[in-house]
């Protein structure tokens, strides 16, 4: 039978046990950092593209695509894909140090949570990419610039 005071001695070696380390707080806020930062590069592109035929349309001319698309193209499944490695590696981690699930810590819990919407939108990410290769079926109208 345990007494109250070995329980909280093992109470302590639990806690003792599962010391916080610098690299494992930083992984569990990547999670959702990345993820949050990828969605939001991806709806840029579509932000890049409108003002891009905005311009032309103005300058009633064609005008050079711009890089900044393509770049926030690609940021966004870079980063969503990062945040799932970051969340696999982070449950190896915690699952071989402490011997608990990932959900078994707040840090792993955090980067649980955090990971789903991620996976939810790489095909939203991985869209944006190829759309942004793609040529527009109709082409920019230029409109009257005569």
């Amino acid at each position: 039978m345990e007494t109250p005071s070995s329980s909280a001695a093992a109470h302590d070696t639990i806690t003792h046990k599962r010391r916080v380390t610098p690299g494992t707080v930083i992984a569990a806020l990547w999670v959702p950092v990345a993820t949050a930062i990828g969605v939001v590069s991806s709806y840029y592109v579509q932000v890049i593209h409108g003002d891009w035929v905005d311009r032309q349309q103005a300058a009633c001319r064609h005008m050079p695509f711009p890089r900044a698309e393509h770049l926030a193209a690609w940021a966004g499944p870079i980063l969503g894909m990062s945040a799932v490695v970051v969340c696999v590696l982070l449950a190896k981690s915690i699952r071989r140090r402490h011997g608990v699930p990932l959900g078994g810590t707040k840090r792993g819990l955090v980067a649980y949570i955090g990971v789903w919407p991620g996976v939810l939108t790489i095909p939203l990410e991985l869209f944006m990419l190829w759309a942004s290769y793609t040529s527009d079926g109709s082409g920019p109208i230029l409109g009257d610039c005569g």
